[in-house]
This record gives C-alpha cells, sequence and structure tokens, in this order.
C-alpha cells in the first residue's frame, strides 16, 4: 500500500494544479486550485478566499473530489490522479510552510490556507501498461 502510494506522490510532485468538485448539498461547483502535497500527512495544501463558491460549499459539506492530469494527446502517455477527502482549515504550521516554500511569492498575499484530507486515490498511468489503475485508500481505523 506504501509502495502505491509513493507512486502517487511521485506523480503529484510533477505538477502543480488540481481541480476540485464542490457540493452544498445543492448546488455543484468546480474550480482550480495550486497545490503542494504532502506525503506523510497525506494531504494537499491550498489557498482560497472564503469569498469563493467552493469555500462556501465546504463550509456545509466538507467532502471533496479533484482531478490531478498531464495534458496529453498521446494515449501511452496518460497520466492522472483522481482523489477524494476532507477539505479543512489549516492549522499545521508544517503544512503551511510547504505551501510557501512551492509558491514563496503567495506569503506577500497572506492567503487563507488550507488541508485537503485525502482518503482515496486512484492514479491511471498508462507508462506502465495502457489502462493501468493504481488504488490507494485511507487504511480503516
Amino acid at each position: 500500500m506504501r509502495n502505491n502510494l509513493e507512486k502517487i506522490d511521485a506523480f503529484l510532485a510533477k505538477h502543480h494544479v488540481l481541480s476540485l468538485a464542490t457540493t452544498d448539498g445543492l448546488e455543484l461547483s468546480a474550480c482550480t486550485l495550486f497545490y503542494a502535497f504532502d506525503l506523510e500527512k497525506i494531504s494537499f495544501v491550498v489557498a482560497s478566499s472564503n469569498e469563493t463558491t467552493h469555500i462556501k460549499n465546504i463550509s456545509k459539506n466538507p467532502n471533496v473530489a479533484g482531478t490531478v492530469v498531464l495534458e496529453t494527446k498521446t494515449v501511452g502517455k496518460i497520466e492522472g490522479v483522481q482523489f477524494r477527502g476532507e477539505f479543512l482549515p489549516l492549522d499545521d504550521e508544517g503544512l503551511k510552510k510547504l505551501y510557501f516554500k512551492s509558491f514563496p511569492y503567495a506569503f506577500a498575499m497572506n492567503p487563507k490556507l488550507w488541508q485537503i484530507k485525502i482518503n482515496y486515490f486512484k492514479l491511471t498511468d498508462n507508462t506502465l501498461g495502457f489502462g493501468k489503475k493504481i488504488i490507494w485508500t485511507q487504511p480503516s481505523l
């Protein structure tokens, strides 16, 4: 299971933008966000304003889904991650440092940071063979 997570982390390390889907229970919303990913905490760190539709949605329903993809028309190079998790206010100083290390210019903007604690990943990686899927789920406590 850890090896699968490390393969997912290697893919995520090559990218920096995710797409995120949220809902308040009635309306759906999608957006894109810059991210930093922490393998040990299995979490994305993102910045976003309270005035956005997706943050208003997560105040009612913190469960989210999203993707990170490599944009290509070459079938043999297709790679992408689908994820599900919980969108939470960020209070972890280590994760805050990770975000600003990844995006140092953001520090001057003093953004509100959030954590997406992941409970499910599916990596599609055609470089390993057509339609190859790697699944990771948060172990039950």
